[in-house]
């Protein structure tokens, strides 16, 4: 057994974990935060993705061990501190980019990192970058059309801020 120790959504963590336990498993079983979701074991669907250290990660891929003084954020943190819901998950919700829900998470996940990355992405941008994000049941259209809302009206605040 190792103890790790990290920050998960601002809060710190020590964890005791078996050498192959994986971020996700971590994160679901050792923490609750179930907000991750496990889609395929095989690290194809994103499912699992959330930020470590700012960055877009499948936590099915890394082992909890090698989170070691990292800071992990879940879609449980991309709440706004009052609790209303940000930006990107906002305009999911109001341009409808879920459906079944599954592969929401790892969706605001990967737009959060790329909207930090590329403010202002072309729709084709957004579907190369989420190449690695499976929905099997929206298509992707409104998904796309979310994005690119929460890019507009996050540029509009960045703008208003200046």
């Amino acid at each position: 057994m190792t103890v790790v120790s990290l920050t998960v959504n601002g809060k710190p963590v020590r964890q005791e974990v078996e050498g192959r336990t994986l971020l996700v498993d971590l994160l679901r079983e050792g923490l609750r935060l179930t907000g991750t979701h496990v889609g395929c074991d095989t690290s194809q669907c994103g499912a699992c993705v959330v930020h470590m250290d700012g960055e877009a990660v499948k936590a099915c891929t890394i082992f909890a061990a090698e989170c070691e003084g990292a800071e992990i954020r879940t879609i449980e943190g991309m709440a706004n501190p009052d609790g209303s819901l940000s930006v990107i998950q906002r305009m999911f919700q109001e341009h409808h980019g879920l459906q079944c829900g599954f592969c929401t998470p790892g969706m605001v996940m990967s737009a959060a990192t790329l909207l930090k990355d590329n403010p202002d992405p072309s729709e084709k941008e957004i579907r190369e970058y989420l190449d690695g994000n499976i929905c099997r049941c929206t298509g992707y259209h409104n998904i796309v059309k979310a994005i690119q809302a929460a890019a507009a009206e996050m540029g509009s605040t960045r703008v208003a801020a200046e």
